[in-house]
């Protein structure tokens, strides 16, 4: 990954039927990346969230843990989380604290990501406006010819996070032109 950080510390995991994957900064603050794969020749599923919570490459939390049942559900073989912003944080109100609350080298990741993903789900809540993260995000990955989905809009128009939704919401093509645009 081409980034303005150190390089990467990269820590993987073989749990057997899963290979995981983890991307962090050197110091630690930051994790610029998530892979799971249990199928290496089927398609892989990208989400793009807030930020990194407590999962790593040895286990899940409960919304990779969500991601990864939708993952299956889905067909999939694979899927990787990466963030608008990469510090790590439980709750928004630390991640707005963090003095570079997107890092250094996430951008790069976010980027290398879409071009590894078959389908790109969007899924950064209602947070996802602060900084102009999520339309920056949005636009750039439009303009770089990648499709986006979502599992339904807030009211504000960002994608749902996908924690606290019905395990049958369905994905639908995000196909506004702004993040603010309902469709």
């Amino acid at each position: 990954m081409i980034g303005r950080g150190d390089p990467p510390v990269i820590r993987r995991h073989d749990s057997g039927d899963t290979v995981s994957e983890a991307q962090y900064s050197a110091c630690g603050q930051y994790r610029y990346a998530l892979t799971r794969i249990w199928q290496p020749d089927a398609p892989r599923l990208l989400w793009v969230m807030l930020n990194p919570s407590t999962a790593s490459e040895l286990r899940n939390d409960p919304t990779v843990a969500r991601c990864e049942n939708r993952a299956r559900a889905g067909g999939f073989g694979g899927f990787r989380v990466v963030n608008l912003f990469a510090f790590r944080a439980t709750a928004p109100a630390d991640l707005r604290r963090a003095a570079d609350p997107t890092g250094p080298d996430n951008d790069a990741a976010i980027a290398t990501a879409a071009t590894w993903a078959y389908v790109i789900l969007c899924a950064w809540g209602m947070h996802g406006d602060w900084q102009g993260r999520g339309a920056a995000v949005a636009a750039r990955l439009r303009r770089a010819g990648h499709a986006l989905h979502h599992l339904g809009l807030t009211q504000a128009g960002a994608p749902r996070h996908p924690l606290y939704l019905p395990r049958a919401t369905p994905m639908q093509p995000w196909t506004g032109a702004d993040p603010a645009t309902q469709g």
